[in-house]
């Protein structure tokens, strides 16, 4: 009940103010959801695909497969999925499902931008509006004094719509810190990852396997001279 009566004194800018509250807190929830099913069994999932893909490419883009749950598993499996890549192309498909990857990860900070920017506006609003209507209807009780213990009371609960909007502001601002930390050590953590496998692959497949090739040619047998 004094949460109703706070609202209704604070008048009608409340309503977009507390519309604006419950977006936050949806949003937060959304993305709370959103990340820790992104980062359950993350690193644990992109070690063993990095293990596997020393010994077997075909066994590391099967272990990744199985757990396309996870974003790190599509990741990696991307490039895995290619026939004998060259190193550029490697990293190209790297690349390429790092940016589907992100953008996900991304979707929430629009909606915490608009409501740091817009929750205290709308609360300089609605005090404004209050402190208006107050200055308007004030009657003096004489022709020299004025209800000053009324006025005070009113001007108070003028106040409330933007000590609303800061708050919401401030709870909006602090989950997009969150976000944005998150979003920096994920992007951190699959570019390392990325480049343990682009040095595995180049390292134990792709330049191996061209000194094999260069060598072939010398291996060939070729028909003898004195023959």
């Amino acid at each position: 009940m004094r949460l109703f009566d706070f609202l209704v004194k604070g008048g009608s800018m409340m309503v977009p103010i507390v519309g604006l509250s419950v977006l936050t807190l949806a949003c937060a929830l959304e993305r709370g959801v959103f990340w820790f099913r992104l980062l359950r069994r993350n690193n644990r999932t992109a070690r063993t695909i990095l293990e596997a893909a020393r010994y077997d490419l075909n066994d590391a883009s099967a272990i990744a497969e199985k757990s396309s749950d996870l974003a790190i598993s599509r990741f990696l499996s991307a490039p895995l999925r290619l026939s004998n890549p060259t190193p550029d192309t490697f990293h190209l498909a790297l690349q390429s499902a790092a940016d589907r990857e992100f953008a996900p990860m991304r979707k929430g900070d629009r909606w915490f931008e608009s409501i740091i920017g817009l929750a205290p506006l709308l609360g300089v609003l609605g005090t404004v509006a209050n402190l208006m209507m107050i200055f308007t209807s004030v009657q003096p009780i004489s022709e020299q004094t004025i209800d000053i213990a009324k006025a005070t009371n009113r001007v108070s609960d003028a106040l409330i719509p933007i000590a609303a909007g800061l708050v919401v502001a401030i709870l909006a601002f602090i989950a997009y810190r969150i976000l944005i930390s998150l979003q920096a050590r994920q992007m951190d953590h699959f570019s390392k990852i990325g480049s343990e496998l682009e040095l595995i692959y180049r390292q134990v497949w792709y330049e191996p396997s061209l000194r094999l090739g260069a060598r072939l040619p010398e291996d060939i047998p070729t028909a003898s001279v004195d023959s």
